[in-house]
């Protein structure tokens, strides 16, 4: 489970990898969130998943009972409030929401590989890959 150093050490080293791909496209890009912001965003929330179901795990060993899905809870609200703030309106443009999205995306990944959902973050990392890069030949500005 998860508290194997192994199996922490290969969902945290997921969460960082898939973090930093997408902060490699904005970066790339020249947003300020890059790589650092999505590698890190992505990192402590597979850190916080981990720790919640540790604790659930430990909390069920003595009898009591723990919910770590309200740790997933949190997260998004947290995140949803640390990318609202890097959106904003210069001369009625909306601007950095796609990066807003993406730092968005990298706590959901975070969050999957913490709690060992491989598949889901390697195919929603996939496809948030596929729209930031290849879709960008349809749009002029982001």
């Amino acid at each position: 489970m998860a508290g194997d150093w192994m199996t922490t050490a290969i969902r945290l080293a997921v969460a960082t990898l898939l973090g930093l791909a997408l902060g490699l496209e904005r970066e790339w890009r020249g947003h300020d969130a890059g790589l650092r912001t999505h590698a890190l965003v992505a990192l402590s929330s597979a850190m916080i998943t981990i720790s919640a179901i540790m604790l659930a795990d430990a909390a069920s060993a003595r009898g009591a009972q723990s919910d770590p899905v309200r740790v997933v809870q949190g997260l998004a609200q947290a995140i949803g409030f640390i990318a609202g703030g890097l959106i904003f309106v210069r001369g009625g443009d909306v601007r950095n929401i796609t990066t807003a999205t993406s730092l968005w995306m990298a706590a959901a990944i975070g969050i999957a590989a913490g709690a060992g959902q491989f598949i889901l973050v390697i195919v929603g990392s996939l496809i948030a890959l596929l729209l930031l890069a290849a879709l960008r030949i349809f749009k002029k500005d982001d």
